[in-house]
């Protein structure tokens, strides 16, 4: 599988790219996404405009392509939509062209996870434009939808490696910023939200995994949690997560955070707490230097299509420049694997080398 983290192709990104919207920002310093792209070149050099759609995936779409991935995941964090209904109150607003999709299906994503805090940045007519152009260029989505079914409903990808299926719930929390009001119900369009991480609420996803579940499938929840900045993993993340695992679950796929978080092997099955983000435009912006959040991490792991269980995870590092991503140097990938591993030894873990450039988790 490949399992990535934020995909934020709006704002910045979306200026560069074929059909770029409208670029008025509601921010309190920067009122033009064209400035973030300005920051970019001003540390790291010109950037070809209008660029290609495979730009911003740069490297890892041949990384992909050699990693021979059967289904891919990504937690898309923008909305897609020419909306200009802006959420009031919120301090980012991502937002990309609908005529830019072809941005997010070059990497042919298998599901792509919407219970996030961007997904309504452009109201709820926002919303459902994101859901229509995704549909209509035939991408699953998770996590969000036009009523509290839809938006818990799991995504169902065949798994031609196995001949199973990947069912992918997804939910989010308000520690990662999404509002309450985003919160979709019975009547109303928006994210799946979980306001409270209990062991009913985990129990309660199982038991949705269970229902629609068959032989030979792999049950991935997919969680939006936590803080943007921190390498501490929440008690209640991990208490929820050891509870679905527990359940049934195969794997647990966390984002929200800026940089990579832990990760753990649990009773044999593989839990992200935090994969970081993938692709965004924060080149040039200040402030959090120590955590490297230039850097970043491709989840490849390889599980056993019968028990679910991990047999091996590899992690392709890269480095964000000029709006894309680039292979990182062995420098920086031996950064990124001396914390990655040094945080994760509490729950277990450690990054070794692997074949090819590759990062591999092994046993403490």
């Amino acid at each position: 599988m490949l399992l990535g983290g934020d995909v934020m192709l709006g704002r910045g990104i979306d200026q560069i790219l074929p059909h770029s919207g409208d670029p008025t920002l509601h921010e309190r310093s920067i009122r033009d996404a064209r400035s973030y792209v300005a920051l970019a070149v001003r540390v790291n050099g010109s950037i070809p405009e209008p660029v290609d759609w495979s730009w911003p995936w740069g490297d890892a779409l041949d990384l992909l392509v050699n990693a021979g991935c059967d289904v891919r995941v990504v937690n898309l964090e923008t909305s897609i939509t020419t909306s200009a209904d802006y959420a009031r109150g919120k301090s980012v607003h991502y937002r990309m062209h609908p005529a830019n999709v072809p941005a997010v299906g070059i990497v042919r994503p298998d599901v792509c996870v919407l219970a996030n805090n961007h997904v309504l940045d452009f109201g709820t007519s926002g919303l459902l434009e994101t859901l229509d152009v995704l549909a209509a260029a035939g991408i699953r989505v998770a996590g969000a939808g036009r009523t509290l079914a839809e938006s818990a409903a799991p995504a169902i990808a065949p798994n031609p490696g196995s001949g199973g299926r990947v069912v992918v719930l997804a939910f989010g929390t308000p520690s990662s910023g999404i509002p309450h009001g985003w919160s979709a119900a019975a009547d109303r369009p928006g994210v799946h939200l979980i306001t409270s991480l209990t062991d009913a609420a985990a129990d309660e996803l199982c038991r949705q995994a269970a229902e629609v579940r068959q032989p030979g499938d792999i049950v991935v929840v997919s969680a939006h949690w936590g803080s943007n900045w921190g390498y501490e993993v929440e008690a209640d993340h991990v208490r929820f997560a050891h509870r679905l695992i527990a359940g049934g679950v195969d794997v647990v796929h966390g984002h929200s955070s800026h940089h990579p978080r832990p990760i753990e092997v649990y009773h044999g099955k593989l839990i992200l707490y935090g994969c970081g983000d993938l692709i965004d435009d924060y080149e040039g912006i200040t402030g959090h230097e120590r955590y490297r959040d230039d850097l970043r991490l491709l989840y490849l792991p390889r599980l056993d299509p019968a028990s679910g269980r991990l047999k091996e995870l590899r992690l392709a590092p890269l480095r964000a420049r000029q709006l894309r991503l680039h292979r990182a140097s062995a420098e920086d990938a031996e950064w990124l694997r001396t914390v990655l591993s040094n945080v994760s030894r509490s729950f277990g873990s450690r990054i070794d080398w692997g074949a090819g450039g590759f990062l591999t988790l092994s046993g403490s």
